[in-house]
């Protein structure tokens, strides 16, 4: 017998996708490049919003991606259902001896 289960995936990244285009619905696609494979996302303004404003906001950050494991593609997969969360990166402080 198997049991069921859900394969997600957890993409970092730490800069604002250089290319990003927007559907006929606002919807906007981006495509994250994970060394031998690539991953198509696409997410509401409102959710690709938290990346612009850690771009503006922090000097330093990390995003979370998280989502299904979707269809393959030529040269990766599509992550469905993505949903994004933005952390600001602090320095880290220097040990005084």
């Amino acid at each position: 017998m198997t049991v069921q289960g859900k394969l997600e995936v957890t993409i970092k990244i730490n800069e604002l996708p250089a290319i990003a285009s927007t559907d006929k619905n606002g919807w906007i696609s981006f495509h994250i490049d994970c060394g031998d494979r690539l991953f198509s996302a696409t997410v509401k303004p409102k959710v690709f919003k938290k990346l612009q404003d850690a771009q503006a906001n922090y000097p330093q950050w990390v995003a979370a991606i998280a989502g299904k494991l979707g269809n393959p593609t030529d040269q990766g997969f599509v992550l469905d259902e993505p949903n994004i969360q933005v952390f600001e990166k602090k320095p880290k402080e220097v040990a005084a001896v």
